[in-house]
């Protein structure tokens, strides 16, 4: 059985896979409206259910926020055409240009707005 914080991340994980668009593990889990924990560990238990139970979901799609991909993201990020290239302090891969890539939800209407 799913966790709700995975099932949260899975409909949004839908979304960035309709919108061929990335996201950052902070991003995703505050959209979702939790914490991605430290180190992004939150993240990587909810990523670890949604491959589990919804394997058709581009678990990929979602980054760490410092950036560096996994070795198991690497190919299916190049097949998906995003460019890959060692950070320059780092060395460890990266997108190119991730912000270009990722996902922008619209801010959720206020009261005021309304009015």
């Amino acid at each position: 059985m799913a966790s709700t914080r995975a099932d949260l991340i899975a409909e949004l994980l839908w979304e960035l896979k309709r919108a061929s668009k990335l996201a950052t593990f902070t991003v995703l889990a505050r959209k979702a409206g939790f914490s991605p924990g430290t180190n992004g560990r939150t993240m990587e238990s909810c990523l670890k259910v949604v491959r589990r139970d919804w394997p058709h979901l581009h678990w990929w799609r979602a980054v760490k926020d410092a950036g560096p991909i996994e070795q198991e993201q690497e190919k299916l990020l190049r097949d998906a055409g995003y460019d890959l290239a060692p950070h320059p302090e780092t060395k460890k891969l990266c997108v190119v240009s991730i912000e270009s890539h990722c996902m922008v939800w619209d801010a959720p209407a206020t009261a005021e707005a309304a009015n």
